[in-house]
């Protein structure tokens, strides 16, 4: 492993170095990649290419919001890195006309997504940031990284500066407590849904599977499992802490939670009514699709025609309380129904966890800036309406977050279809200019009462 030499701390600080490449630091990289003048970037990624859940890119299985949703559209139709312009470059524009699909394959955006990737200039894969700090005598950031060979080890360190960063290390998988010693195991077959198909197999061979999350990955896993089952035989029991299998909102008012109308009078509300709002709002972004329960609903009745029932459980409203092994292949579950406060006891063959992701903790990225953070009352960074962190004015250089806001900007921080728009926020804010100009209003509903209104 070799060490950077004297020259790397002499040279030519990037206008912005971004940490992590997902869907939203691709999105801001491509619009960079566009502003009038130029920008210096560069984004740095410890995985060897670009992967968007690859362990849920179920056969068949569409993205929740329409294809328009992509990295760049929203903030610039105009853009060389558009859906639209990727289906031109592989002559498929006109079969993607006839199919009038506005939600499009997770696949294809997978590939789509991909496909920028490969093009764009400036992105660093292979590479991980180990640590940032600010210079006071040069006004710029460190940037510590470790590149990686192609088995993930340590290859060579690295330093690089930048006038301003943007940090895009996505979410990690959420394992309840209870489940996380036997999910840790790797002989337990106890696996999260984010690496549903790399266990499929398995997972197909299993003589009774416990699925538990009430979500979208939630009911595409049960979907797929009891397709893959023989009828009178499914031996599938799906587990959820909701009161239902609720379907997610998706009226054209209540989509209007998801524009930058609604963001902006999320942000503004009083720290303690923002943390009560989110909890509230689960089923604007953690419900299912109505089509999936529809299907879900179709293949149960399908199973039923012959006179017997599916043998299939599906029990909302319920919680694991402890879990452990029983035997040797053996997971048993105990369980509580909330409302009727019962308990009891569910032995299975392999359980798939669809709970969901959390924004993954950016103490460690910022230990070296922790003395010029500011935080609110939890201990969350604070971040304004720009999506920068609030840091000491000591600091002339920005620190910009993208899907580590929920507590400051709301349920519509992970949707997709507010990509293009936070990041061309971003780079309006970053260069001073406007080099993607911004609506002034994107939603029919008033939220909240205008000043005039409040007399």
């Amino acid at each position: 492993m070799t060490a950077p030499g004297p020259q790397s701390n002499l040279d030519q600080p990037h206008d912005l170095v971004g940490v992590g490449i997902g869907p939203f630091n691709l999105s801001l990289a491509a619009l960079a990649h566009g502003v009038p003048g130029g920008l210096a970037t560069a984004f740095y990624e410890q995985r060897p290419t670009f992967r968007w859940h690859p362990g849920l890119l179920i056969e068949g299985t569409t993205l929740q919001v329409p294809f328009l949703a992509d990295l760049v559209t929203l903030a610039d139709p105009t853009s060389p890195w558009s859906f639209l312009n990727y289906l031109r470059g592989r002559e498929r524009l006109f079969p993607f006309y006839f199919a009038e699909k506005f939600h499009i394959q997770r696949a294809e955006y997978d590939a789509y997504c991909r496909w920028v990737s490969d093009h764009l200039p400036g992105l660093h894969f292979g590479h991980q940031v180990d640590a940032v700090r600010w210079n006071n005598e040069r006004d710029v950031f460190e940037v510590d990284y470790t590149q990686l060979d192609a088995g993930g080890e340590a290859e060579a360190l690295g330093r690089t500066h930048a006038r301003h960063l943007v940090l895009g290390v996505g979410t990690e998988p959420y394992i309840p407590e209870p489940l996380r010693p036997l999910a840790a195991a790797p002989t337990v077959p106890v696996f999260h849904s984010s690496d549903y198909l790399h266990h499929r197999n398995r997972l197909a061979a299993a003589d009774h599977v416990t699925v538990i999350g009430s979500g979208q990955s939630g009911a595409e896993v049960f979907l797929d499992l009891l397709r893959a089952r023989p009828a009178g035989a499914e031996r599938i029991h799906w587990l959820a802490r909701t009161e239902a299998f609720a379907p997610m909102e998706y009226s054209k008012l209540g989509l209007e939670h998801f524009t930058p109308d609604y963001t902006r009078y999320f942000h503004a509300l009083p720290e303690h009514v923002r943390n009560e709002l989110v909890p509230r709002q689960w089923q604007l972004h953690k419900g299912i699709d109505a089509d999936t329960i529809a299907a879900i609903h179709d293949e149960l009745y399908r199973r039923s025609l012959d006179g017997g029932w599916p043998d299939a459980v599906l029990t909302p409203g319920v919680h694991v309380r402890t879990a452990g092994r029983l035997a040797t292949t053996k997971v048993e579950l105990h369980v509580e129904h909330v409302q009727q406060g019962t308990r009891d006891r569910i032995v299975t063959d392999a359980v798939v966890l669809a709970t969901g992701y959390r924004e993954r903790p950016l103490d460690g990225i910022l230990a070296g800036l922790d003395p010029y953070l500011r935080r609110d009352s939890a201990g969350r960074p604070r971040i304004d309406d720009q999506y920068r962190l609030v840091l000491d004015p000591s600091v002339t250089g920005a620190v910009h977050v993208q899907n580590a806001e929920t507590h400051t900007h709301g349920v519509g921080t992970p949707d997709l279809g507010l990509a293009a728009w936070r990041a061309a926020t971003i780079l309006n804010s970053l260069t001073g200019k406007e080099p993607y100009p911004l609506p002034r209003r994107t939603a029919f509903t008033r939220f909240g009462l205008l000043p005039e209104q409040r007399r």
